[in-house]
């Protein structure tokens, strides 16, 4: 394979990565806009259960609605937390993979790049080469 096959392919390969650490950084806020959305619920659902009032004060069939109501704000709060925990288990695992990711893209474009150094060195190396030949040609037409 020919250098410059070899760069392209790097070069593709590089694109194909970063479009990849793309996508899983957008998957990312995704999630970490779902984790919030599950805080500001808790926050809400915290605030439903001790704005619900004292239940000691009402008649017993407004107590025992009242004491209904906030056992049933407070295991959904429950609920909520086990799934951000769940949620947030995940978000760490997605990190990790775009972290991956990241490293594996990163990784190529350095051998790309020391690709690309070792190509324009050789052809500058050529290309030195080519007017030193002229130079000396031209040089011994002039000693005739």
């Amino acid at each position: 394979m020919s250098d410059l096959n070899l760069i392209r392919n790097l070069s593709t390969l590089v694109a194909l990565r970063t479009t990849e650490v793309e996508k899983l950084q957008a998957v990312q806020a995704e999630k970490e806009a779902t984790a919030e959305r599950y805080r500001k619920n808790l926050e809400r659902l915290h605030s439903l259960a001790t704005n619900s009032g004292a239940s000691g004060a009402l008649p017993i069939a407004l107590a025992a609605n009242c004491g209904n109501y906030k056992q049933a704000v407070l295991a959904m709060a429950d609920n909520h937390r086990l799934d951000l925990t769940m949620h947030e288990a995940d978000m760490a695992v997605s990190q990790r993979a775009l972290t991956a990711a990241f490293v594996k893209r990163e990784v190529l474009g350095q051998v790309l790049e020391k690709k690309q150094a070792v190509v324009t060195t050789a052809k500058n190396v050529q290309e030195r080469k080519v007017h030193d030949d002229l130079a000396t040609q031209l040089w011994l037409r002039g000693q005739k």
